[in-house]
């Protein structure tokens, strides 16, 4: 007899947060947890959790060993662990979790800086912005600007 797939829970069904943040299943299915050591996956669930959409954090490296009771010694393995199996970025003091090698969203291109345009002047302000519509969540604000100097 097949089982029948149903929410265990209603009540409780996942919402995609305002704070977007999502653990890729390809991170079992390719082996990716497999390479990793216990402590890696603990840095790399929390750096999923606490990043932004495109996966950036700023978390220090004393808040994090500490959040994640582990020596300074421990933490620079996990993380060094974790830019060696290609799953983040880091330039101090940034942190990028990056799209899995072989996901759809590592074959993307880059999204291309776009210039910005003052709404009121018409005039170029001289700053960028990022396209990020590919697949990820925009707030509408962005949406608008992009709309905006697409047609300006």
């Amino acid at each position: 007899m097949k089982a029948i797939k149903q929410l265990l829970r209603p009540e409780r069904l996942r919402q995609v947060p305002e704070q977007f943040s999502w653990v890729d299943q390809a991170l079992v299915q390719q082996h990716f947890i497999d390479r990793c050591e216990a402590r890696s996956a603990a840095l790399y669930l929390f750096l999923v959790t606490v990043s932004d959409a495109q996966g950036l954090s700023y978390y220090g490296e004393s808040t994090l060993a500490r959040r994640l009771h582990l020596s300074d010694e421990q933490f620079g393995a996990a993380r060094q662990q974790l830019i060696e199996l290609d799953l983040i970025d880091y330039r101090s003091p940034l942190y990028q979790v990056l799209a899995l090698p072989g996901s759809v969203a590592a074959q993307r291109p880059a999204p291309r800086a776009m210039t910005r345009t003052d709404a009121t002047t018409g005039t170029n302000t001289g700053t960028t912005t990022t396209a990020t519509t590919g697949g990820q969540p925009v707030s509408l604000a962005t949406l608008l600007q992009l709309a905006q100097q697409r047609r300006g």
